[in-house]
């Protein structure tokens, strides 16, 4: 029986952490530092919740059923199971998520040196992801060449910006914002949600535990134990990376106080702090980060592709990176434009099936609870959605009077309600236990 020397195991939590780390876990967090002012840590912990908590959660579930999100669904049926696979590989896939770590790459580490035309970043995003392809082709080295060697360039440059950080801020705490003066933690909560983490962690179990088998572990117990011991790495290094960067922002409000977004708070901080060093180090940062989790993402959906369909890895692997090449060149306003929606009616969904799953010992039949539990989440998943593409006139009033409505988590305590109802009715049918 193969087991994992220590080394190797170490390898395997760095290359989760990197394969999670991508441009929008660096660039949100100053930006809600910023705003979270004297409520810094309340905010921080909220947005940790949800950042860190609930991928490793996801990790665990994944590692528990021992495979991918076909297991996690299956007690919602094959077709109601795959429909949900399959909007979740897309979305965090070749849709959005992964064009975005390019375009993001691209306009924080590349244009400020060589400009922001679309030719620049035609070249750029072609380079980007012929490197993706080179390291999504061959899965099986991704230990040896994201977790051994990558990684490890990349923690140098992160621990470099967060010593910097936390030794060398760049003024005091500043003012908090209105949105986090009365409910920092909520508020940090569902900034937590922009990281896409719990979407992403339902793609990435297939990659651990792949991983994992490719290393000569076949024991499923030794998968499992692995597969949690590599979320364990990730979250405490996620979780210092977040901590900093909230520090880093809510010191930088005399410098960056006009900015939009976390990456201008990032700019504008190294620039104060190391000049052009500096932005060739953020240029570092977010590209390596970018890089690895786009190769994380191709090689989850190729995994998950060539499976659903007839067709080999390679060809899934090689279509999905020229499709994100071409919705990369559309540029990072219109992606963001159109994900968001999606992502706000996808992540309560995610929530919601990864803790039915944590807790499926409790239910007599998963299917009698799982599917009216998360039928009821689509339903306000489908309404968020809506309201997050600017089509609140067309909801009916019911749904914005639910408590916590105005913070986009209307859809709570009906799920509650419903799981509560649900677990009764499981009991009262009682006997057989079904998958």
């Amino acid at each position: 029986m193969t087991r994992l020397k220590s080394f190797d195991l170490l390898a395997l939590g760095f290359m989760t952490f990197a394969l999670f780390l991508g441009a929008g876990n660096i660039i949100f967090p100053p930006s809600a530092g910023l705003a979270a002012g004297d409520h810094l840590w309340r905010a921080a912990l909220g947005f940790l919740l949800t950042g860190v908590g609930l991928p490793l959660l996801t990790v665990v579930a994944l590692a528990r059923v021992g495979g991918g999100m076909d297991r996690l669904t299956a007690p919602l049926g094959k077709v109601a199971g795959a429909l949900l696979a399959v909007a979740v590989y897309l979305a965090i896939g070749p849709l959005f998520a992964t064009p975005r770590t390019a375009v993001v790459a691209f306009e924080m580490g590349v244009a400020p040196f060589s400009g922001g035309t679309a030719g620049s970043l035609l070249v750029f995003s072609v380079l980007y992801f012929a490197a993706v392809l080179f390291l999504a082709l061959n899965p099986g080295q991704l230990v040896n060449r994201i977790g051994k060697f990558i990684t490890p360039v990349l923690l140098a440059a992160l621990i470099v910006l967060g010593g910097a950080a936390l030794f060398a801020p760049a003024g005091d705490i500043g003012e908090t914002a209105a949105g986090y003066r009365n409910t920092p933690l909520l508020k940090g909560f569902l900034e937590g949600y922009l990281t896409m983490d719990t979407l992403g962690a339902l793609v990435f179990g297939i990659v651990i535990a792949t991983a994992i088998r490719d290393r000569g572990v076949t024991e499923p117990r030794l998968v499992t134990r692995y597969s949690v011991v590599a979320g364990v790495i990730a979250a405490i290094g996620l979780s210092l990376v977040y901590l900093t960067l909230f520090y880093l922002g809510a010191t930088s409000q005399g410098i960056a106080g006009e900015a939009q977004n976390g990456g201008q708070i990032l700019t504008a901080y190294v620039q104060h702090t190391f000049g052009t060093p500096g932005s060739l180090l953020l240029a570092l940062v977010i590209t390596l980060a970018c890089l690895t989790t786009a190769v994380g993402l191709i090689t989850a959906c190729g995994e998950f592709f060539s499976q659903l369909l007839p067709v080999s890895y390679r060809v899934v692997v090689i279509a999905f990176a020229l499709f994100s090449l071409a919705v990369a060149n559309q540029g990072l306003t219109q992606l963001i434009s159109v994900s968001v929606p999606v992502l706000v009616g996808l992540y309560p969904l995610a929530i919601v099936l990864v803790g039915l799953s944590l807790l499926d010992r409790f239910w007599l039949s998963q299917s009698r609870v799982f599917v009216p539990v998360m039928a009821v989440t689509l339903i306000f998943g489908v309404v968020d959605g809506l309201a997050a593409a600017g089509f609140s006139a067309a909801i009916p009033s019911v749904f914005t009077r639910l408590p916590l409505a105005e913070q986009s988590m209307g859809w709570l305590v009906p799920v509650l309600v419903t799981l509560v109802l649900a677990v009764i009715v499981d009991r009262l049918m009682g006997s057989r236990r079904a998958a």
